[in-house]
């Protein structure tokens, strides 16, 4: 990593597609256990709001380009406004987001005290995508698409991210030859056949390969289950490349033709204190590698770095060039 590569990310333009959501979160003390129930008062001092889902991986594009943009759906409700303004401020795009009027913007609220989630409260509502919405999708990434470097699919399982979605914009990538990579849901079994990478953590991918991963220690490439579940991925799926990321463990990148030897990379993180966003982050900054022109093991060594940054910090966070620099 060199700076000369951190000024090639800046001119990438990446459009991620997915379940967009507000993270907000709720900071306070405990002090006493509430007389009407058997739970903690919480007594808030302060209150922060994220993009988060879909837009949490935009807004870790941010500090290193300017041209990241988002596609989801949101309500038109005071969420969407507070969503909008927060990406518009960090310099994403958000023109082309889907507005619908009978839908809620998905918000996740945490609340939290001395550090410890309490409790999480969800407001959605799971609808797919409609017909006339993947019109609608079709249009804006057509007026788009020449553009962009490359489109990240972003699903969280919460309705946007449909099969016909994907086979549309499998069709609009490999008609204007452009990078597809997918983070997938295990709650949304989807066919990703035609995309560049998909990239699961250790849960999705034993899931998706329908294996009880038993968490054997040592070194990954030696595990016969991951081998297996590996393998058994890039049958399923028809992709060239799979990088499954390993929590402590790092990442694995499986490639089509050569699925019983795959390339492994260590953690670089130094301390754990949150991990939620980690994903978010390592798909966004795998994608920009590649589309900056970087080599798919390179790629994946910028996103483990960026990865071992952002769960060394509280909340859903990203990390700014420098840091990445420095990592290195």
């Amino acid at each position: 990593m060199t700076v000369a590569t951190l000024q090639s990310f800046a001119s990438a333009r990446i459009l991620v597609v997915g379940d967009v959501m507000l993270d907000h979160f709720v900071w306070g003390n405990v002090r006493r256990i509430s007389p009407e129930a058997p739970v903690p008062v919480v007594e808030v001092v302060r209150e922060t709001l994220f993009p988060g889902g879909a837009a949490n991986v935009a807004r870790n594009l941010s500090p290193f380009t300017t041209h990241g943009f988002i596609m989801g759906r949101v309500g038109r409700d005071a969420e969407a406004k507070k969503l909008c303004t927060l990406l518009n401020e960090e310099g994403v795009s958000t023109d082309t987001l889907l507005v619908d009027e009978t839908l809620p913007t998905i918000c996740k609220t945490r609340i939290s005290a001395r550090q410890q989630q309490i409790v999480r409260v969800d407001r959605e509502v799971l609808q797919q995508l409609s017909d006339a919405e993947l019109v609608e999708v079709e249009q804006r990434v057509r007026a788009k698409i020449a553009g962009l470097d490359a489109i990240i699919i972003e699903d969280y399982g919460k309705g946007f991210v449909t099969q016909p979605l994907v086979a549309l914009l499998v069709r609009l990538a490999r008609e204007f030859d452009k990078l597809l990579t997918v983070d997938p849901s295990p709650r949304n079994p989807l066919d990703w056949k035609g995309v560049s990478l998909v990239k699961p953590n250790r849960l999705e991918a034993f899931a998706a390969a329908g294996i009880d991963d038993r968490h054997t220690p040592g070194d990954p490439t030696k595990d016969p289950q991951l081998l297996e579940v590996g393998r058994r991925l890039l049958d399923k799926w028809q992709v060239p490349h799979i990088l499954i990321t390993l929590g402590e463990q790092g990442m694995v990148i499986f490639n089509a033709g050569e699925p019983a030897t795959p390339h492994h990379i260590p953690t670089r993180a130094r301390e754990v204190y949150d991990v939620s966003g980690a994903g978010d982050t390592a798909i966004a900054l795998l994608t920009l590698a590649l589309a900056s022109g970087l080599s798919l093991h390179d790629a994946a060594e910028v996103a483990n770095h960026a990865s071992g940054i952002v769960v060394g910090k509280l909340g859903t966070a990203t990390l700014t060039p420098d840091e990445l620099l420095n990592a290195f």
